[in-house]
């Protein structure tokens, strides 16, 4: 049943994916892959909310919350894309860029998931809110 979920929760990450650089596939700051950017961003956050939020809602199975981080998330998020436009970057000689892209990434990646993580953290059984 795990794997089935994780399946059609893969189906809909990769679809929002796609559906996601579509309108920002024509945008490009001087060559920064911004759609691959902003879905990693967004991305890393959900994950980072869905690991402490989730599990609270006792409602929810844990194997749906497989689903949801490992099938939607893991397929909405792409490090292949990420690491593949980095390369092209620098056979471009855009060595500027692609190393802005890669530090952005990592830190941005990390900050967000930290933030997902914390605003997760923040809700107490019962609904209240705490730091």
């Amino acid at each position: 049943m795990v794997y089935f979920l994780v399946g059609i929760a893969g189906i809909i990450g990769a679809s929002l994916r796609y559906l996601m650089g579509v309108p920002f596939s024509h945008i490009m700051l001087h060559g920064y892959p911004l759609a691959t950017f902003l879905t990693n961003m967004i991305g890393s956050f959900i994950l980072g909310w869905f690991t402490t939020f989730l599990p609270k809602l006792k409602f929810i199975p844990p194997h749906v919350i497989t689903a949801l981080g490992t099938g939607l998330v893991g397929s909405y998020t792409t490090f292949s894309t990420f690491s593949v436009e980095t390369v092209q970057l620098m056979a471009a000689s855009k060595w500027g860029i692609a190393i802005i892209y890669v530090l952005f990434s990592l830190w941005g990646g990390l900050l967000l998931s930290w933030l997902g993580y914390r605003i997760g953290k923040m809700y107490k059984k019962g609904g209240e809110a705490s730091c």
